[in-house]
């Protein structure tokens, strides 16, 4: 006997458009009321992305009577896809506040001017950091005492020239990264990119906020945080973590944070307003210090750590294995058949195994942030001989 086969549900949600779809009638005239499960692309803390299906739409089912005219719906041209093919999340923990225009730091395509030249170290935060109540501290800042350091003689360069000694680095040990650094100017980690200034506890707090949502839905979280506070309060266009400690959950909700979320923006506040967390330590920490420090907040994963420490501190030295995008582009750079591995599966590390990753890395020691940087955009160009 066959059976009846279930209705095609009643409406979707595809790359961000409601596409509404007309249940078939019964017999008695009645509309059925099923709704599809939302699909959407998230980034998460691992770097990996889950993305709509490519399946095609349910054709339009027309009610008994006599239809409507069809209405011509003028198709949007197909988009490239971002510089940064990662995260949402890393525009969202370093760019600018709708509403706060003025406040301007860390945006990737902001128009600050080139900074004076000063020392710069692979191993050391080369952002300008912004203290909660404003105050802006360079990389050469002195004004640390007791704060955990790196030794000056390992400083090898200045802001000037940290972006052309580590190309010049990649391409020494890998020549075969000339296609695609030659394509690819890296303005993160150029001289306008270092002359950014980044507030930590905003771009962290922003991380969390994208955790698990699309980026228009984390942007409008995190405007919605913002206006919790008046602006007197806030000197840097941005809540500092005292104030948001104080703040009670049910308040911080209402800016459209989850339970869970709205308890580790709190608590991030909260290390902030302690000292467990302090400026000098993530200006003069080593990369193992700052890293150890953060993961142990509740609410920064890893790969949240990784992408503040690399495009937040500008520090030159992090690699994230986690990075679903930085094994993609290590495995094409290595001569493998993405679209093979891809189809063929195999969890979390389809493309590369992570032992793998780590050894090939290695050779790009202390630049290994600007080379993950090209990873995310080896696919991009036509390479006719990489090593294997």
């Amino acid at each position: 006997m066959s059976q009846r086969r279930p209705h095609t549900p009643a409406s979707a949600v595809l790359s961000g458009h409601d596409v509404e779809v007309a249940a078939p009638a019964k017999k008695r005239g009645r509309k059925s009321k099923t709704t599809a499960d939302v699909v959407t692309a998230v980034t998460t803390d691992n770097g990996s992305s889950v993305d709509a299906p490519n399946g095609s739409i349910p054709p339009m089912l027309s009610p008994p009577t006599t239809p409507n005219k069809r209405r011509k719906v003028a198709s949007s041209p197909s988009k490239p896809p971002p510089m940064t093919p990662t995260p949402s999340a890393i525009g969202l923990m370093t760019g600018n506040s709708v509403l706060r225009p003025t406040y301007s730091t860390g945006d990737i395509d902001d128009t600050t001017p080139p900074p004076v030249d000063r020392p710069a170290q692979p191993h050391h935060t080369n952002a300008t950091l912004i203290t909660p109540r404003g105050t802006q501290v360079p990389p050469s800042s002195s004004i640390f005492d007791g704060s955990p350091s790196i030794p000056m003689q390992e400083t090898t360069t200045s802001a000037k020239f940290l972006l052309d000694e580590a190309v010049a680095h990649l391409l020494r040990v890998d020549p075969t990264l000339k296609p695609v650094i030659d394509k690819n100017h890296c303005r993160v980690f150029s001289p306008a990119g270092l002359a950014e200034t980044i507030d930590p506890f905003r771009s962290l707090t922003s991380g969390i906020m994208a955790q698990q949502v699309s980026g228009a839905a984390a942007k409008s979280i995190k405007n919605k945080f913002i206006g919790l506070f008046p602006p007197e309060s806030c000197p840097t266009g941005f809540p500092p973590p005292d104030i948001v400690a104080e703040t009670s959950i049910p308040r911080l909700r209402e800016a459209g944070l989850s339970q869970r979320k709205a308890e580790y923006i709190q608590g991030l506040a909260q290390k902030f307003t302690s000292g467990e967390l302090t400026i000098p330590l993530l200006m003069n920490g080593t990369d193992e210090e700052v890293m150890k420090s953060l993961v142990a907040v509740r609410g920064l994963g890893a790969w949240s750590v990784e992408m503040f420490m690399c495009f937040g501190l500008k520090r030159m030295d992090v690699f994230s294995t986690g990075d679903l995008g930085v094994q993609r582009g290590m495995a094409a750079h290595a001569g493998k058949d993405v679209a093979r591995l891809k189809a063929k599966g195999g969890g979390k590390w389809k493309y590369m195994a992570e032992k793998e990753m780590l050894e090939r890395a290695e050779v790009y020691r202390p630049y290994r942030s600007l080379y993950m940087w090209y990873m995310w955009r080896v696919e991009d160009v036509n390479v006719e001989a990489v090593g294997g």
